[in-house]
């Protein structure tokens, strides 16, 4: 069978760097911090005080007072980024085929912030049940891209993925296969995330996953530093219009880059835990190139999962020497959740975004707050500390690694002709 080629048309993104892709782009190339001390409720009893909120987002912008009170805040940030990147894209445009353009989309959590609201209000009364008629449909974690598809009127495929942290790479491999299946003509993927409030922080806490740096919050995320502690937790959401090529230059579309492939995997070792010697995370690349159809040395750039966890950081470094060989050593590497933390299901498409537009740019974002060489990392490996590299990037992979032994992984290329 013949397969379609995909292209990247359009993007969004709401994020702790800025709540536009302009402004996430220039402070993730700057290797700006978006950690700092919890302003949405009082952490000061948590152990964990700090996390990356979003920064310069205004619900104005895109919805009414009444809209914005019948959504969660994950959806806030789905919905805007999708606005934005549809916007973008111009897919939207009069005389385009609304049956053949989906959504497919991802998230790990969903409405945990209405959860927690609706569950201690009521434990806090005299037991009568008293629930918001909106309670389930803001809480249930397919409803942003019900939501998206609302909003635009598109008809194409429509559901979301959960797979924890790979929760929105999934969306972005499963809205890459129906199109280049030629099962719709476009698909607004991506993923959104809001889990900083009291039940996120408390039960992250209570898995021993976060960082506890309360004293130094912007540099507590630190992938690949010896003293790495855990996590910094993110919000947000991203977009990207996935389309069918002949159906973009048809209508001249401008176009960011091209996906040539995508990989999954299960770890089948622990709940939260990775597999010491990246298992699952080798056989994702390793299915991701040969999805691709290429081979290891064609790999310029990896935008790792890297989340600053003492014990994923180094197995995923395994997994990369295990399938790139002398390769690794040739390549740029880095992880963006230095600036950004982890925003969970919303990771692998805030990510994505950003491995385009090193692909489109030639420019490698950093992997920021390294300080102190951990000796169980080859020294040798080109891991982009502390500031951004400029080179050619003509292939690069996104790795997104979920709680669950969840692995996902998708190819990027520069598009050319």
């Amino acid at each position: 069978m013949q397969f379609k080629r995909v292209v990247v048309t359009g993007l969004g993104a709401v994020t702790p760097l800025g709540s536009t892709v302009d402004d996430y782009w220039n402070n993730l190339i700057n290797g700006v911090s978006g950690a700092a001390t919890i302003k949405r409720f009082d952490a000061s009893k948590f152990k964990t005080k700090f996390a990356c909120e979003v920064k310069g987002f205004k619900l104005e912008d895109y919805f009414d007072r009444k809209e914005a009170q019948r959504l969660d805040a994950f959806s806030h940030y789905g919905i805007a980024a999708s606005v934005q990147a549809v916007k973008d894209s111009g897919i939207d445009a009069e005389g385009i085929d609304k049956n053949e353009i989906g959504v497919i989309w991802g998230s790990g959590i969903g409405g945990l912030d209405t959860f927690q609201t609706e569950t201690f209000n009521f434990a806090k009364g005299d037991g009568t049940p008293r629930f918001n008629p909106f309670f389930i449909p803001k809480m249930i974690a397919d409803i942003c891209s019900g939501h998206i598809s609302i909003r635009f009127g598109f008809r194409g495929p429509n559901f979301t993925t959960v797979s924890a942290c790979a929760s929105s790479t999934t969306a972005l491999i499963d809205a890459f296969t129906y199109i280049r299946l030629g099962r719709a003509n476009a698909i607004i993927t991506g993923g959104s995330e809001a889990a900083i409030n009291e039940s996120g922080i408390g039960g992250f806490n209570a898995c021993q996953a976060m960082s506890l740096n309360n004293d130094s919050p912007e540099t507590a995320s630190r992938p690949y530093d010896k003293t790495r502690d855990g996590f910094v937790l993110g919000e947000g959401g991203a977009a990207l219009v996935l389309e069918e090529l002949d159906h973009a230059l048809a209508r001249g579309a401008k176009i960011y880059a091209e996906i040539i492939g995508g990989g999954m995997s299960g770890d089948a070792y622990h709940i939260t835990a990775p597999h010491p010697e990246g298992l699952g995370a080798t056989l994702v690349m390793n299915r991701a190139l040969k999805d691709a159809n290429i081979s290891p040395n064609e790999i310029d750039y990896i935008n790792t999962h890297g989340t600053s966890t003492p014990l994923g950081d180094g197995a995923e470094l395994k997994a990369i020497t295990n399938v790139f060989g002398e390769q690794a050593y040739k390549m740029n590497i880095s992880s963006t959740k230095s600036m950004t933390g982890h925003l969970l299901g919303a990771a692998g498409a805030v990510e994505a975004i950003a491995t385009v537009l090193a692909v489109k740019n030639d420019i490698v974002p950093p992997t920021i707050n390294h300080v102190y060489a951990d000796p169980e990392i080859d020294p040798k490996l080109n891991l982009t500390f502390n500031k951004a590299q400029q080179r050619t990037i003509n292939v690069a992979i996104s790795n997104t690694f979920g709680f669950g032994g969840h692995n996902a992984a998708v190819v990027v290329k520069k598009y050319k002709a």
